[in-house]
């Protein structure tokens, strides 16, 4: 199949094209000099130049803060970028993947959220995220709607500076004596490189819909800051920081757990506990003892 990428030099589109590469597939990446979703026009151009049979957009405003500050820029990207690649599937004939994000929950269940539960974003990411997947659910006549949860991968994060928070921690590490992380927001940290694997098992079924992708388990950041200097072996005094030293501009869920109920009904559920996923990331790097 040919299978185009959008955002293909990120951190999770550059794992999604060499999942699809190792697997015989033609890849064609498509990054924002090439490609701008929000632009109607110009992406029924390349995309139909392109002509792939799959589309994987994992492009988006994702700085939280950054979406707070530009509402309608983040709607922009998140919502109507997602609105033209669904009109364009449809127009193109390709099946769309579409990357969103646990952030459409407000965290206030306090168990695994299944994808049938009701989405209630506490902030403009989340829900210019969730207005993205509602146009592609409503348009797209053959769609996949991927949400995942604290991506850490190889290539740097454009939003942060290049920095995610398992290189983050290890070069406070190297810095610091000690290291001060909150213990008060549950999450399940994913590496990127397994989600596109899980997309690529997707991509050979035609079961469309909604899908939780995340790793199995799940942990406070300081529990994966734990498991961060335990397994590269980093001599740092780790802290619990009180929740107001770092407290946040923009209301972000304190439990943002996902259960890939509907990969698990169709028995293609191949996400490892997120520890594993962890140390061969440290691995990969070359971070682990």
């Amino acid at each position: 199949m040919k299978i185009a990428v959008i955002g293909a030099n990120g951190q999770l589109g550059s794992d999604i094209c060499s999942a699809f590469l190792a697997n015989g597939h033609e890849v064609v990446p498509l990054n924002h000099d090439v490609i701008d979703i929000t632009d109607l026009d110009r992406s029924r151009t390349v995309l139909a130049e392109a002509l792939p049979q799959v589309t994987i957009n994992t492009a988006a405003m994702h700085n939280v803060d950054a979406c707070e500050a530009a509402p309608l820029k983040a709607l922009e990207v998140n919502g109507i970028g997602a609105r033209n690649l669904a009109i364009l599937a449809n127009e193109l004939n390709f099946i769309l993947f579409h990357i969103s994000t646990d952030y459409v929950f407000d965290g206030k269940k306090k168990s695994p959220y299944i994808e049938t539960d009701f989405p209630l974003p506490l902030n403009v990411y989340g829900n210019s995220k969730l207005c993205g997947e509602n146009f592609v659910r409503s348009i797209a006549h053959r769609h996949f709607v991927v949400r995942v949860s604290g991506l850490y991968g190889v290539n740097p994060c454009r939003a942060k500076s290049g920095m995610n928070f398992v290189r983050l921690m290890l070069k406070l590490a190297s810095e610091r004596n000690e290291v001060r992380v909150v213990d008060d927001e549950i999450l399940t940290p994913t590496f990127t490189e397994d989600i596109a694997q899980q997309i690529l098992a997707l991509s050979k079924t035609s079961h469309y819909g909604l899908y939780h992708v995340t790793a199995q388990g799940s942990c406070s950041w300081y529990t994966f800051a734990k498991k961060i200097f335990e397994l590269a072996g980093c001599n740092v005094r780790l802290l619990v920081a009180d929740p107001k030293e770092f407290a946040a501009k923009v209301a972000r869920p304190k439990y943002s757990v996902l259960e890939n109920r509907n990969l698990q009904e169709l028995k293609i559920d191949i996400m490892p506990p997120w520890e594993e996923g962890l140390k061969r990331y440290l691995i990969k790097i070359g971070a682990a003892i």
